[in-house]
């Protein structure tokens, strides 16, 4: 019945379910008051639909599992059993690459293997350039950002998941107002890429920093 389900879960989606499930586990193993921890599954289930307006009641049924939820063991259990409904990111092939960065030649993609069920963007760094190139949604497409990244060797604000965690600058080129001239931007996004998606529990700040 269950696997009959298509995939309907986002990645920022799962880590925001994964932290509700994580208070519940402490929840539990903090407080003794049953009035307390009945407050605490009913806002971690209600925290959780909140985030789907239109599913149906299948879906409903599955997500609303997590008042179950006690201990880690019962948690990683919940956690893997939605995992399979959680939507993969758009496979990034050469071909797509090419249409997003027309001006970049010799373009090389991740050197590094991907799971594209594991991330809200995509995003890798080319060594030889010094460039990072970020691949994310952004108005029902596709959007490619590429700059110079530099690490920071102080901590910061990461600008696409909000978390205070290694960071560096990355600075974009964009074309200014007049011919010929050009403005940069910067902004502090986290060293590590794959640490941002785990930590992205919604796509409001990666839409923003697009």
């Amino acid at each position: 019945m269950a696997k009959e389900m298509e995939t309907f879960i986002r990645n920022d989606q799962f880590n925001f379910i994964k932290v509700q499930a994580k208070h519940l586990v402490n929840g539990h193993s903090t407080v003794n008051d049953t009035a307390v921890l009945a407050a605490l599954k009913s806002l971690a289930v209600e925290k959780v639909l909140n985030l789907f307006p239109e599913i149906d009641t299948e879906q409903k049924q599955l997500l609303a599992s997590i008042a179950d939820v006690r201990d880690s063991h019962q948690a990683e259990d919940f956690l893997a059993g939605i995992k399979p409904y959680v939507i993969p990111f758009k496979k990034v092939t050469e071909q797509t690459l090419k249409k997003l960065y027309p001006k970049v030649k010799k373009l090389k993609g991740p050197a590094e293997k991907v799971d594209f069920q594991e991330i809200s963007y995509l995003s890798w760094d080319d060594k030889g350039t010094n460039k990072r190139f970020i691949v994310a949604p952004y108005r029902n497409k596709l959007a490619g950002l590429y700059g110079t990244f530099r690490p920071s060797s102080q901590k910061g604000i990461c600008m696409v998941c909000n978390r205070h965690a290694p960071v560096g600058m990355f600075m974009t080129e964009t074309k200014g107002q007049a011919a010929g001239t050009f403005v940069k931007r910067g902004n502090t996004i986290c060293q590590d890429s794959q640490v941002c998606n785990e930590n992205l529990t919604s796509l409001d700040k990666l839409e923003a920093f697009i």
